[in-house]
């Protein structure tokens, strides 16, 4: 009888240990459609955004500059730059929403006139 050979197995009898990564517990659960580790700075780019993330919540609950660059123990010089970009990039995700929609109203407009 043959012995087969780990990467000749099926699915299904591949001894799989899905030990996951510090992101997530859990390779099968995890929600990502791509594994971040293995995208060039896929981990640094989600950690970064998730403190920017993080930094726009504190603010918005009213805590200062000062405050929230002592908690991460950065500059607040840096907390400013990050309030930026998450602030700019918030904004052109309204700003194309937004866009949508006028154009949306626009050519409901166009089609009741021609209606009548």
């Amino acid at each position: 009888m043959e012995t087969k050979l780990a990467w000749d197995l099926l699915p299904e009898e591949f001894p799989y240990e899905d030990k996951g990564c510090e992101l997530f517990p859990s390779c099968l659960n995890c929600p990502f459609p791509d594994c971040l580790k293995e995208e060039p700075w896929g981990k640094e780019r989600f950690l970064k955004s998730r403190r920017a993330e993080r930094m726009m919540e504190l603010k918005r609950e009213g805590k200062s500059v000062k405050e929230i660059a002592r908690i991460f123990e950065v500059s607040p010089r840096t907390v400013q730059r990050w309030l930026k970009a998450v602030g700019i990039q918030k904004s052109k995700i309204k700003m194309t929403k937004q866009n949508a929609k006028t154009k949306n109203r626009g050519s409901n407009k166009n089609t009741e006139s021609s209606s009548q």
